[in-house]
């Protein structure tokens, strides 16, 4: 096995989609004694309101407040300190892979819904950073 001692976690705070991605987390940080660093993303809200005064700002703070309340429990709950944990607007997938770059990781790990019907048109999270990463990436099928 490949001595990994950088690892990402991206992570949907959602305690049923992350659960497996964490196990395969937890396991790769034990058998490498790699340090896990927790990456969300909080999607670019986007909307106008009646008279046309963008409402983008005020939704964004919301999720990132909240987000990050997630993840600071998810956080302790792990053993990720609080150093190791980023919640970071924009796109996932290039969340993720900037986040990747900068901590110099070795290995990235997240879960795949899978692609299918328009999805698979369009690309998924996972499949953007499987082919963008720099590093080594485990998808975990996550069951639907």
């Amino acid at each position: 096995m490949k001595g990994y001692k950088n690892i990402l976690l991206a992570v949907e705070l959602n305690a049923k989609t992350d659960a497996e991605p964490i196990k395969h987390a937890e396991y790769m940080a034990k058998e490498c004694g790699a340090k896990v660093t927790l990456v969300h993303a909080v999607e670019y809200a986007i909307g106008y309101n009646a008279y046309g005064v963008g409402i983008n700002l005020e939704v964004e703070e919301i999720l990132v407040n909240n987000s990050n309340k997630v993840m600071k429990n998810l956080g302790e709950k792990i053993g990720v300190s609080e150093e190791r944990r980023r919640v970071k607007i924009g796109p996932a997938k290039y969340v993720i892979l900037e986040e990747a770059d900068k901590m110099k990781a070795d290995l990235i790990i997240m879960g795949s819904h899978g692609s299918h019907g328009l999805r698979a048109i369009l690309g998924s999270t996972a499949d953007g950073v499987l082919h963008g990463a720099k590093c080594d990436v485990l998808a975990v099928k996550l069951k639907e």
